[in-house]
Order: structure tokens, then sequence, then C-alpha cells
């Protein structure tokens, strides 16, 4: 059973499954060329489309099986980069390509990696901590 403040974190972050739900409808805009974008903004849009989907769901997963398996801390914290990452690596995805016809990713796909080394961190920790525990 998940305390109060895990339950509170997973309640948010099944809401945000929300806004990933509606940014599949831009997605399917973009893609039917109701919003106009190059293929560079295409393939990052579609990207940060499914990373946020495919990250919320395993970062839920990853904090119910160490919160439901007592593993302790440092552990159970730094298992939170996998939700670090579910924010940072689709807000880059989709922040670096912004503007009018881009040839290429702006400074902002730095959120990218910053998100992919949480993602590790954070998938190292859980892993750890579960095998302690």
């Amino acid at each position: 059973m998940l305390d109060s403040a895990h339950q509170t974190v997973a309640g948010v972050v099944l809401l945000t499954v929300l806004g990933i739900a509606y940014g599949g409808t831009f997605l399917l805009r973009v893609v039917r060329g109701g919003v106009p974008a190059n293929p560079l903004q295409v393939s990052f849009f579609r990207a940060g489309h499914a990373h946020a989907g495919v990250l919320v769901i395993l970062g839920l997963l990853v904090m119910i099986l160490v919160q439901t398996n007592g593993v302790g801390q440092p552990w159970s914290a730094l298992s939170f980069g996998v939700l670090v990452a579910a924010a940072f690596m689709p807000a880059g995805f989709f922040l670096s390509v912004l503007g009018r016809d881009p040839q290429r990713p702006n400074a902002l796909v730095a959120l990218i990696w910053i998100g992919a080394a949480a993602l590790g961190v954070g998938l190292l920790t859980a892993g750890i901590g579960l095998i302690a525990a």
C-alpha cells in the first residue's frame, strides 16, 4: 500500500495522462497537416509524445515497486528520477523545435539529455534498492 505522499504523487501523475492524451490530438493535427510542421518537428513531436506516455507509466510502476517493497533511502528518493525524466525528456523534444521551420533543435535539446541522465539514475537506484531490499 502506498503512503499518503506517494498516493498523492500517483494521483497527480495519473492526471497528467489527460495532458498526454490531449497532446495526442495535437499530434494527430500535425500528422494530418492541420498544424504546419516540418519533418524535424513532426519527428520530435512524435518522440516527445511517445516518451511522455511510456515514461509516466514506467515512473508509476517504479514508484509502486519501490514503495511496496520497502526500499530504503537513498534508493527510494533517487528512483524518482524516472518521473523527473517523464517531464524533462518530452519537454526537450517539444521545446527544442518550436518556431517557424527550424532546421535543427535549439539549446533546449539539452533537456532530453538531462532527462536521460535522470532516467538512468532512477532506474539504476530503483534496481539496486529492490535487490538490496
